[in-house]
């Protein structure tokens, strides 16, 4: 079984930095793009960054130029490195892996549409 365990989360003053790290558990083959999305108190949850296997990435407009996401495909894993942190930034993160390959008893492959993680918070103080 697949599973995306989140770590990194805590309380931060306004200003610091925070990096969040991912990591796919299980018999990976392979993993097409991850993620991390975000979703504060009353709101829906939103994009924070994307990157595909190739390397690609992309941002919400509110993070461009202070989170920088990066991944391992080799360790499956992912990571967001967050600076300049403001106080609504505030939220509970989750990690997200698109299709999803993984070898299961007797060599068969499964594929997974979407997982998530269980999310970590982030706590920034002003």
């Amino acid at each position: 079984q697949v599973q995306l365990v989140e770590s990194g989360g805590g309380l931060v003053q306004a200003g610091g930095s925070l990096r969040l790290s991912c990591a796919a558990s299980g018999s990976i083959v392979s993993i097409n793009a991850m993620a991390w999305y975000r979703q504060a108190p009353g709101k829906q949850r939103e994009l924070v960054a994307g990157i595909t296997s190739g390397g690609s990435t992309n941002y919400a407009d509110s993070v461009k130029g202070r989170f920088t996401i990066s991944r391992d495909n080799n360790k499956n894993t992912v990571s967001l490195q967050m600076n300049s942190l403001k106080s609504e930034d505030t939220a509970v993160y989750y990690c997200n892996a698109v299709r999803v390959t993984a070898a299961q008893a007797m060599g068969v492959l499964h594929r997974y549409l979407e997982l998530w993680g269980q999310g970590t918070l982030v706590t920034v103080s002003s």
